[in-house]
């Protein structure tokens, strides 16, 4: 574990202080039906906005890894969304959490759908820990831009409002949900869902106030 630490360490701290090296991200492919390759133009759109407004250096394409691969140790930061099941494997539990673990950090985007499995799931990843609600202070609301509200709310599902849940390993944040927010469908190109550009905006300041926390907690 101490090994896979350093690893991830030395490939994050590499990607942030070389300005000719992009750093990739990826969207993570996962088993049981659901449809992880929901909202294809999501994060294409983030990267652009965060390379021209945070002035990252971020790959304009996407990975997409497998949940139980031994690649996504290369990618600081993994997105994953969809509306229906998941059913993680053993392999794919065990891989995971040594990611998690080992410096990695994971945004879930509930499309819809998707709250039953995932919280089911991922307490099979963490079997010891929960979901929390994020409070509005937290520093995940405050990186480039400030959300002192907490999430905005970018598409209406049950009437509820918009939550940040996070899961946390040794007190460091591995896991931020965005609940009835929708953040990935923000993200989308404007003709998909057609949201007005204000909404757009708060949903792509959002995600890159993720991406920045992710690389730089």
């Amino acid at each position: 574990m101490k090994q896979i630490t350093l690893i991830i360490s030395l490939l994050f701290i590499g990607c942030l202080l070389s300005a000719q090296t992009s750093v990739k991200i990826a969207v993570l492919k996962y088993p049981g039906g659901g449809d992880w390759y929901a909202n294809p133009t999501s994060l294409p759109n983030l990267i652009a906005f965060c390379n021209e407004n945070l002035h990252t250096n971020i790959d304009p394409e996407p990975a997409t890894v497998d949940a139980g691969s031994p690649e996504i140790f290369n990618y600081p930061l993994v997105h994953m969304t969809g509306h229906g099941n998941i059913v993680f494997t053993a392999q794919d539990i065990k891989n995971l959490r040594e990611y998690l673990t080992g410096g990695g950090f994971i945004h879930i985007s509930d499309n819809y759908g998707l709250d039953e499995f995932l919280r089911r799931e991922m307490k099979r990843i963490f079997p010891e820990s929960d979901f929390v609600e994020l409070p509005f202070d937290h520093p995940i609301y405050h990186q480039q831009y400030d959300f002192n509200n907490g999430l905005p709310k970018i598409h209406e599902h049950d009437n509820k409002p918009a939550q940040g849940f996070g899961i946390f390993y040794q007190d460091r944040l591995v896991c931020f949900y965005d609940y009835e927010c929708d953040l990935g469908d923000g993200w989308e190109d404007p003709a998909v869902h057609h949201d007005s550009q204000a909404t757009r905006t708060k949903a792509l300041q959002m995600g890159a106030n993720i991406v920045q926390y992710a690389f730089m907690q």
